[in-house]
């Protein structure tokens, strides 16, 4: 680890973040005053050959990529022999923190995260990239809920050969079959990498385990993917079923596209939005039902029935008190006087408008006469 405040180049280094073959640093362009964060590949990579093909690798493909969920490369270069890396920097927490402190939010805001680096993967992909390590700690989640990969340290490219011969590259939990094999690697190699990622995303352990390297690989080559804790952790069975096609053993069977994939996923988090609108919309148990007031509408003749207080369901055969009774349309206080003079047929709005038709018809009548007598 370089004494720090220290330089290169152009970036004023400020802080330690962490490292292994290579150290990250966080740091400041001194020319566009940005906070960025710089990879340096230390003196022990420099003298691995490999290593520090694949460090200069990673620069020339990261700095190729340009997408809202993949980390963006600035710049790179070498100083002092030291090849280096400028790159976003990223502020938040690993995908594999947000995991285990539950900042990753439930199960739905988990499947959006997927969503993301499905999507990110996909983009590789088109570019005829492999990343070859997708893991949580290659993930960062900022507090906005948007997620990054990062590191292509040992990401292969269309025609690029790096791996020494019998070593494979990789963490082995979430290598595919092939990749233990150490057979041709292709994309399907990171579709299986994401479906045992989404699985620990939404159980919070890693579905494959073990004490050592070969039982951990004997699991990979040999034993069904164990669903159980997906059920246990009351994952529906589309999900099961996503997870299951990415992460099966035969290339074959995968999805052959992360777009497929976060198609599927967010065909389901689209149907479950609209059951939990629906659900949300409708009254639940015990819960108060607040009705507007209605505007009273106009009297029409009804059949009415008159319930025993002393009872909520009115009885099977009529009883004595319980008997249906005809109730007719009773008069305005409004209307004029007169009208409660009319006969009981009459006594509504139709009686009205044909006695005032008449009186009218009575009126033109004796007019016509008087005017008839005067001429």
């Amino acid at each position: 680890m370089m004494q720090l405040p220290a330089r290169i180049g152009k970036y004023e280094l400020q802080e330690f973040l962490g490292g292994g073959m290579s150290h990250v640093y966080r740091a400041q362009d001194t020319v566009l005053g940005r906070m960025v964060a710089v990879k340096i590949l230390t003196e022990q990579g420099c003298a691995d050959s490999e290593a520090k093909a694949r460090f200069l690798q990673e620069a020339r493909v990261a700095s190729s990529i340009v997408h809202e969920n993949i980390m963006n490369v600035y710049d790179f270069g070498e100083e002092g022999g030291k090849p280096f890396i400028v790159m976003e920097f990223l502020k938040g927490q690993s995908l594999r923190d947000a995991i285990r402190n539950g900042a990753a939010g439930n199960l739905r805001n988990r499947l959006t995260l997927a969503v993301q680096i499905a999507k990110a993967l996909d983009y590789i992909h088109q570019k005829k990239i492999i990343h070859r390590d997708i893991k949580p700690e290659n993930l960062q989640v900022d507090q906005t809920g948007k997620i990054k990969l990062m590191d292509f340290g040992i990401a292969k490219t269309e025609g690029m050969q790096l791996t020494r011969a019998g070593f494979t590259l990789g963490t082995p939990y979430y290598m595919a079959p092939e990749q233990v094999l150490g057979q041709q690697v292709t994309p399907l190699v990171d579709i299986y990498s994401f479906g045992i990622l989404l699985m620990e995303m939404l159980t919070g352990n890693k579905p494959i385990q073990g004490e050592t390297i070969e039982k951990i690989f004997n699991k990979i080559l040999y034993e069904p993917l164990d669903m159980a804790p997906l059920q246990e952790a009351g994952v529906e069975p589309e999900v099961q079923r996503i997870i299951s096609k990415c992460a099966a053993k035969q290339p074959q069977d995968r999805y052959q596209k992360l777009h497929d994939a976060a198609v599927d996923i967010e065909r389901y988090l689209g149907m479950q939005g609209s059951v939990r609108n629906v659900t949300t919309s409708m009254p639940t148990m015990g819960s108060q039902v607040t009705q507007t007031p209605q505007q009273p509408r106009p009297a029409t003749p009804t059949m009415t029935a008159t319930r025993p207080t002393s009872g909520i369901t009115p009885p099977s055969q009529p009883t004595q008190g319980w008997q249906p009774t005809m109730q007719t349309q009773q008069v305005p206080d409004g209307l004029p006087g007169f009208v409660k003079a009319l006969p009981s047929g009459l006594q509504n709005q139709t009686g009205v408008m044909i006695v005032v038709a008449v009186g009218v018809l009575l009126i033109m009548a004796i007019a016509y006469f008087v005017l008839s007598l005067v001429l």
